[in-house]
């Protein structure tokens, strides 16, 4: 499954499925970033989120990826707690700008309505939306 989700994200950005970096790496990159975050609730069926998100959702996402123009993506699935309820949040994307204006203008951009549209196709528990900045 994660070489299907890696796939899909190269074309948004480049190293997005890179491997995980070491604990000695640099922090995040200098200068302000701009945010958007989707916490995706538990779906009613996770299978069929997962099958959505891998053969869909991703793949028109990637295709509106120039005009959408984030600088860096990241996809977090979350697992099950150490008593083995189910997270609270079943899923995290997080898209990033180097400016509030490209955020912005990505925000308004045909591409990204497409795929905003695209969420309540699988998105049966729910999201939540939220802007942000960077502050380290």
């Amino acid at each position: 499954m994660r070489s299907s989700l890696c796939a899909a994200l190269t074309a948004l950005v480049a190293g997005a499925c890179s491997a995980p970096k070491q604990a000695a790496a640099p922090a995040a990159p200098p200068g302000v970033q701009w945010t958007l975050v989707v916490l995706y609730n538990q779906p009613k069926d996770t299978a069929a989120f997962e099958k959505y998100y891998a053969e869909k959702h991703l793949p028109l996402l990637a295709a509106h990826a120039p005009e959408i123009g984030a600088t860096r993506a990241e996809l977090v699935r979350f697992a099950p707690s150490p008593d083995g309820k189910p997270a609270p949040i079943y899923r995290e994307a997080d898209l990033r700008w180097d400016s509030k204006e490209a955020r912005d203008k990505a925000m308004s951009s045909e591409g990204f309505k497409a795929v905003a549209g695209d969420i309540p196709n699988f998105a049966t528990g729910g999201v939540t939306v939220l802007l942000g900045q960077k502050t380290n």
